[in-house]
C-alpha cells in the first residue's frame, strides 16, 4: 500500500495515528539538523518532521530531496508544540515525525515554484501546464469545475432528462461562426465539420421523442480568441419539447440557483433572476449582457441636447443619433487628470469623445447656479438648462454627469465600455456578489451592413415571437422580435436559448430572408425540414457555457484558468506544440495540398 491517509485529510484527532503518506515535496527548512519537508498531494499539505535521533537513514535521504520529487514517508502523527501551529492550513495544528522515506521518482528543477501564486509568465505555465495544475488555485479550480457538472447531471437526471451524446463528426452548415473541417480520407474531396453546437441534433431527437434530453457537449468553432473564448469550448446542451419560454427559463433559474447555494455557498447570490427585454437592456445599460450589480443607467438627452450651441450634438441629432449618458454619483471632485482618463477610455472604444458636467452645489433642492455648474468646452448653456438637464437624469450637487453622441449602435457599444470603465475605476463591483438576470425578445434578424443583407440574432432555427409571422413579408424585418433568450451574469453572456421553429414552411421561409436559396436550404438543411414533417413537436432549448460559468465562479478573469489544457490567445498549444505541419504522406492520403499563405 502506497499510502494509507491523504495528506490534506490528517486533523488533531488523528495525534498517535501511524499512517503512510505518499506525494510531492513542496518547502523545505533545515533546522540544526532537523528538516522539516510540505508534503503536497491532491488533497493538501502536510508538514512531516526529520529527526537523525529517531530515523537517521530516513533523515540522511531527506537531506537529498529537493522540490517536487516523488516520496513516501511512514511514520506518526503528532500535535504540534504549543505557540508552532499554522493556521493557514488544514493541518497546521500537527505533524508527521517520520521514520521511513521512499523515493518513488526524482524531479528537474521546475521552471517555476509550485505554490499558491506562482510569479510566472502565462506562456511558461501553459508550456509546463502539467506543473501548474498541481499548484493549489488550478487544483481548486478543476475540483470545482467537476462539482459544477456533477451537480448539472444529478439535477436534470432527477427531472427525467435523459443525456445523450451526439456526433462529433458532422456536416458543415452556415450557422454563425467558422467551421473547423476535418477531410475524409474514405470520400476524397469531401470533409466533415466539428460542430458548433449540437444545435440541429438536439431538435432531431426532440422528433424522435425523446423529450427531454441534455448533454456536457464539446463544441468547436474557428474564430479569433479572447479571454471568455476559446476554439474548443464546454456547454450544457438542453432542449425539452411541449414547452414555453418560461418553462425554460424556470428550470434554468432553479439549476444555477441550487447549484451555486450547493457548490459555491460563499457566493452572494441575488435572486429571483430578473427578466428584462433586449430593448430595455439597451436603453437603461447600453449592453444586452449587463452587469446589473451597479446602476449607472443611461438617459436619452437628444431633446435637451439638440437646444445647445454645442456642433457635435446638433449635427448627431440632425443626422439621426442620440446623446445619451449617464450620472455617476458623488465624484464632481474628479480631478483633470481623472476626467482625461474617461476621455481616453471613451477614444479607445472608439468614441470621438466624451462630455462631462460636474455639479458642485451643495443644496440638494435648490436652483443651480452658473458658479456651482463645472461643464466641459462646448456645452456653454445657461443654469436653467443644466437644471433640466440634471432633473431629467436624476443628477444632483456633488454629481458628475457623462455624455455621449452617436448613431447606434455604436453609440451603446461606446457607452457600455464607459459604464464598465467607471464602475472599475470606483469599485462598486463585488467579485463574491452573482447578478445574473435573463434578457428576452431579441430581433429575429440583424442587419448585416458589410454584406448588406439580414442575419439571424441568434441563429436561423430560432421562432419569431406569436402574431409577429406575417410581418417576414414586411419590409422592416429589424422591428420583429424573437422568442430568444440570454442568461447573463455580472457583464458576461453565460447562456444563449429560444423556442425553436417546427415549421417546416416557416424554416424555410427564415433561410429565404437570410438568402439562401431553395437548392442551398435542401442541401444544408434539408434533413431537418424533412423531419419537420414527421410530426414535430413544439420544443426549446438552452445553452449555457460550462467554461464561463466556472470562470465566474472562481473569480478568474480569464477561462483558461478553469480549461485544463487551453489555447493561447493566438491557438496555439503550447504543451504540445500545436498546430504543426504533417507529413506529406498524410496529404497524399486525404488528397490534400497545401500552398503558401499570400504575402
Amino acid at each position: 500500500m502506497l499510502r494509507s491517509a491523504d495528506c490534506g485529510s490528517l486533523k488533531g484527532e488523528n495525534a498517535g495515528d501511524q499512517v503512510t503518506l505518499a506525494g510531492w515535496i513542496g518547502r523545505r527548512r533545515d533546522h540544526g539538523g532537523i528538516i522539516f519537508l510540505d508534503l503536497r498531494d491532491r488533497s493538501g499539505a502536510v508538514q512531516v518532521v526529520f529527526n537523525p535521533e529517531n530515523a537517521a537513514d530516513a533523515t540522511r535521504i531527506a537531506e537529498e530531496v529537493r522540490g517536487e520529487w516523488v516520496v513516501q514517508v511512514k511514520g506518526t502523527v503528532n500535535k504540534r508544540p504549543n505557540g508552532m501551529e499554522n493556521s493557514s492550513i488544514p493541518t497546521g495544528d500537527i505533524e508527521v515525525m517520520v521514520d521511513e522515506i521512499t523515493v518513488l521518482n526524482r524531479s528537474l528543477t521546475p521552471p517555476f515554484y509550485i505554490e499558491e501564486d506562482a510569479e510566472a509568465d502565462e506562456s511558461l505555465r501553459l508550456r509546463y501546464r502539467y506543473l501548474d495544475l498541481r499548484r493549489p488555485p488550478m487544483l481548486r479550480n478543476l475540483t470545482l469545475r467537476h462539482n459544477v457538472v456533477k451537480y448539472i447531471r444529478d439535477f436534470l437526471s432527477n427531472r427525467d432528462f435523459l443525456e445523450i451524446e451526439t456526433p462529433i463528426l458532422i456536416k458543415s452548415t452556415p450557422e454563425g461562426a467558422r467551421d473547423f473541417l476535418v477531410p475524409s480520407r474514405m470520400q476524397p474531396g469531401n470533409f466533415y465539420a466539428l460542430p458548433q453546437s449540437p444545435q440541429q441534433m438536439k431538435q432531431l431527437l426532440m422528433v424522435s421523442g425523446v423529450e427531454r434530453y441534455f448533454q456536457i457537449a464539446r463544441c468547436f468553432r474557428d474564430e479569433d480568441l479572447r479571454a471568455d473564448r476559446q476554439l474548443e469550448f464546454t456547454q450544457l446542451d438542453l432542449e425539452m419539447s411541449f414547452v414555453e419560454e418560461d418553462d425554460i427559463l424556470d428550470l434554468t433559474e432553479k439549476l444555477y440557483t441550487g447549484m451555486i447555494e450547493s457548490v459555491t455557498p460563499e457566493k452572494i447570490l441575488r435572486k429571483p433572476f430578473p427578466r428584462i427585454t433586449y430593448d430595455e437592456a439597451m436603453e437603461r445599460y447600453a449592453s444586452d449582457k449587463p452587469d446589473l450589480r451597479f446602476g449607472l443607467e443611461m438617459t436619452d438627452v437628444s431633446d435637451l441636447a439638440s437646444e445647445t450651441e454645442f456642433r457635435v450634438f446638433l449635427s448627431t441629432v440632425e443626422g439621426g443619433g442620440q446623446i445619451k449618458g449617464f450620472v455617476v454619483p458623488g465624484q464632481a471632485q474628479f480631478v483633470t487628470g481623472q476626467v482625461k482618463e474617461l476621455e481616453d477610455t471613451s477614444k479607445a472604444a472608439g468614441a470621438g469623445g466624451l462630455a462631462y458636467i460636474r455639479y458642485r452645489g451643495t443644496n440638494p433642492v435648490g436652483q443651480l447656479t452658473d458658479e456651482e455648474i463645472l461643464q466641459s468646452a462646448g456645452l456653454r448653456m445657461p443654469a436653467e438648462w443644466h437644471q433640466r438637464l440634471a432633473d431629467k437624469m436624476g443628477a444632483g450637487p456633488g454629481d458628475m454627469i457623462l455624455l455621449m453622441a452617436g448613431r447606434q449602435p455604436r453609440l451603446n457599444t461606446w457607452l457600455s465600455a464607459m459604464r464598465t470603465h467607471v464602475a472599475e475605476l470606483l469599485e462598486l463591483t463585488d467579485p463574491d456578489e452573482l447578478a445574473f438576470a435573463f434578457v428576452t425578445r431579441f430581433p429575429l434578424f440583424d442587419w448585416n451592413e458589410d454584406a448588406k443583407r439580414w442575419d439571424s440574432t441568434h441563429h436561423p432555427f430560432t421562432s419569431p415571437e406569436e402574431g409577429q409571422e406575417s410581418e417576414l413579408d414586411g419590409e422592416d424585418l429589424g422591428a420583429i422580435k424573437s422568442k430568444a433568450y440570454d442568461l447573463v451574469c455580472n457583464g458576461s453572456e453565460l447562456a444563449s436559448g429560444s423556442i425553436r421553429i417546427h415549421n417546416r414552411q416557416l424554416q424555410e421561409k427564415i433561410f429565404a430572408i437570410l438568402g439562401h436559396t431553395k437548392e442551398e436550404t435542401e442541401s444544408q438543411f434539408g434533413q431537418i425540414l424533412e423531419a419537420f414533417e414527421y410530426g414535430a413537436p413544439p420544443h426549446g432549448g438552452i445553452a449555457p457555457g460550462i467554461d464561463r460559468l466556472v470562470a465566474i465562479l472562481c473569480n478568474s478573469p480569464s477561462i483558461r484558468d478553469v480549461i485544463a489544457f487551453p489555447k493561447t490567445q493566438s491557438g496555439t498549444d503550447l504543451l504540445f506544440d500545436a498546430p504543426t505541419p504533417v507529413a506529406q504522406s498524410q496529404l497524399d492520403e486525404l488528397y490534400l495540398e497545401t500552398v503558401k499563405k499570400p504575402e
